[in-house]
């Protein structure tokens, strides 16, 4: 079952470099100017402790049952904390990754057991009887040469951005196959374009449902 809620909860996908949070901020924007309150937050994070999870997660390095438990940790504290009670309340949450990635960077990146993960999906994010997962996931897909080449000498790079390049072609692979089981959940936005087209896609997705006039 899933939960029905007077929210609204859409994720931004994607691989490192694909652009996806300046068209969250962008969104966020154009919602409030409909009369929506926003929040914005993102994962792993969005609260205390879940920020704190996200340093070790970004910088320390572990197995990938490791890494796989504490995302899926810092994700039950960021629903429980942040999510429910915003959409409850009646808000739009724009998150900044979500399962999604976890199936995509630990499943296909790390190799992980996709079993597994479907397990700690389903314990997480299970609240009071329904099964959370967003109203819509944007997925910003772009070549990981491309995305490597917008982040080159952007900043130093994490844990997950130093991976080599076969990494985030598993990655990619990832978001695909995850699109490919919940189409009526996924838009695929095309990254690779300027990004004022990219903005056309999310701003389409966004209208098609009736939430942009």
């Amino acid at each position: 079952m899933s939960l029905h809620a007077p929210g609204l909860f859409i994720t931004f996908e994607g691989i490192d470099g694909a652009g996806k949070s300046t068209h969250l901020t962008t969104l966020a924007e154009r919602l409030r100017r409909h009369g929506r309150e926003v929040t914005v937050t993102r994962e792993p994070g969005g609260t205390p402790l879940a920020e704190t999870l996200r340093e070790c997660l970004l910088h320390t390095p572990m197995d990938a049952l490791t890494e796989a438990l504490l995302m899926f940790a810092a994700r039950r504290d960021h629903l429980r904390q942040v999510i429910e009670p915003a959409l409850a309340a009646g808000q739009v949450v724009l998150c900044d990754r979500f399962t999604d990635a976890t199936f995509a960077y630990q499943g296909h990146g790390r190799g992980f057991d996709l079993a597994v993960l479907r397990t700690l999906e389903g314990w997480v994010q299970t609240m009071d009887g329904g099964f959370r997962q967003p109203d819509l996931t944007l997925w910003f897909d772009v070549s990981p040469a491309v995305a490597a080449s917008r982040l080159s000498g952007a900043r130093a790079p994490d844990k997950f951005e130093s991976e080599p390049r076969a990494f985030f072609d598993r990655v990619a692979a990832g978001y695909a196959q995850r699109a490919a089981e919940a189409p009526q959940r996924f838009v695929r936005i095309d990254a690779h374009v300027p990004m004022d087209d990219v903005w056309q896609q999310v701003e389409a997705a966004c209208r098609q449902r009736g939430w942009l006039s």
